[in-house]
C-alpha cells in the first residue's frame, strides 16, 4: 500500500502510525507499505496565514498524489481537510481519535490563570486567540506558524512567553512532556475534527477500502461528521474562528461549539445533545442554534450587541453525575 503524506515529522508519524495498523490489521499478507512526500502549498508559502493561501494549503497535493496514482491512500489531519467533497475521493476510515484537547506551553511552567498581564501568547489560530482573549483580555496573542518543533523553538528563544498546540501533535511524537496546562472545552472548544484522521482513497477502489475498515471508530466518525456538519451550515472554513467539538456517551452525543471574532469581544456559544447516530442532524441543529444568537452577524462582520456569554443550554441527558461533561 503507498500513503501519501506532508512531510512534516508530525504527518509522517501520522503516516506512519496508520501504517503499523494497516499491518497489525492484516499480519497474513505480508504488505510492504510506502510513504509518498507532499510538498503543499502551506508547506512552501510559510510567510502568509493559513487564511491568506486559501482552501485546503494544507491538503490539495496530498489529495493530487492519489488522484494520480502516486498513491493509494492520503493520510489527512482531519481538521485541514474542507468541509467541500473532493471529486474522485472518498473517505474510507477515520481511525479512533487522539486527544483532542488545546495545551498551553509557557517558558515559565505558570498555568493560563497566572500568566502575567501583557503575556504573549503565540498562535496562528483565530479560534484559539479569540477564546484565550474572551477569558484573559489583558494577555496579548501573537501570529505563529510553522510545525511543531519550529514553534516549540521560537517559544525557547524567547519569541513568545507561550504557545498554544494540539494535545495529539504533541502526543504523536513524543512531546507531551512539554505541556504546562490541558484546556477544558469549557475554556477552549477545539477546531472541528481536531485530533482526528481522515484516510481518503480513489472513490473506486474498493480494495484499498476492504483493507482500511479494521481501523475504522464508528464513535470518531460520527463525532466529525456532527462537528463538519455543523461548520458547512455556519459556512466556515479551517480557518474562520469556529469551535466545535462532539462527545459520544453511551447512545448520546453531546456537542458544543463557539462562533466568535479573533479578538474575542464577541461570541455565540451553544449546547445541544441527541441520538450519536443522528450527528449530522445534531450538526445542523446546533448551527442553526448558532446563528439564532449571532454567530452569521460574527461571520459577516456585521455589527451586533456586545459579546452573548453563556448563551447556552446543558441539555440534562448530556451532563454526568455532578452535571460535568462526560469525560470521553
Amino acid at each position: 500500500m503507498r500513503f501519501a503524506s506532508r512531510g512534516s515529522r508530525l504527518a509522517l508519524a501520522q503516516a506512519e502510525e496508520v501504517a503499523r495498523d494497516v499491518r497489525a490489521a492484516w499480519p497474513g499478507l505480508d504488505l510492504a507499505v510506502t510513504i509518498e512526500v507532499v510538498r503543499t502549498r502551506g508547506d512552501a508559502l510559510t510567510d502568509r496565514s493559513v487564511a491568506a493561501i486559501g482552501k485546503g494549503a494544507f491538503v490539495n497535493e496530498v489529495r493530487q498524489a492519489v488522484l494520480d496514482g502516486r498513491a493509494d491512500v492520503a493520510v489527512h489531519s482531519y481538521k485541514d481537510l474542507p468541509t467541500d467533497p473532493a471529486p474522485g475521493l472518498r473517505v474510507a476510515a477515520v481511525p479512533m481519535r487522539a486527544d483532542p484537547r488545546d495545551v498551553l506551553i509557557t517558558r515559565t511552567g505558570k498555568v493560563f490563570q497566572y500568566l502575567p498581564a501583557g503575556a504573549r501568547i503565540g498562535t496562528g489560530s483565530g479560534r484559539r486567540a479569540g477564546q484565550l482573549l474572551r477569558r484573559r483580555s489583558d494577555l496579548v496573542a501573537e501570529p505563529m506558524r510553522g510545525n511543531i518543533d519550529t514553534r516549540l523553538a521560537k517559544l525557547d528563544a524567547g519569541e513568545h512567553d507561550a504557545i498554544v498546540l494540539a494535545a495529539a501533535g504533541l502526543a504523536r511524537i513524543g512531546l507531551l512532556d512539554r505541556v504546562t496546562e490541558y484546556f477544558d472545552y469549557d475554556l477552549m472548544i477545539p477546531a472541528p475534527g481536531q485530533g482526528a484522521l481522515a484516510l481518503e482513497i480513489r472513490e473506486d477502489d474498493d480494495a484499498t477500502a476492504a483493507r482500511l475498515a479494521p481501523l475504522h471508530d464508528e464513535h470518531s466518525a460520527y463525532a466529525v461528521l456532527a462537528e463538519r456538519t455543523c461548520l458547512r451550515v455556519l459556512g466556515g472554513g479551517c480557518n474562520v474562528p469556529i469551535g466545535v467539538h462532539a462527545i459520544t456517551d453511551g447512545d448520546a452525543m453531546a456537542i458544543f461549539g463557539i462562533v466568535l471574532t479573533p479578538d474575542g469581544t464577541r461570541a455565540a456559544r451553544m449546547r445541544w445533545s441527541g441520538p450519536w447516530r443522528q450527528a449530522d442532524d445534531l450538526g445542523e441543529t446546533l448551527a442553526e442554534l448558532l446563528q439564532s444568537i449571532g454567530a452569521r452577524e460574527i461571520l459577516s462582520g456585521a455589527p451586533i450587541p456586545p459579546t452573548v456569554r453563556f448563551a447556552t443550554r446543558q441539555p440534562r441527558e448530556a451532563e454526568g453525575p455532578d452535571g460535568a461533561w462526560p469525560a470521553r
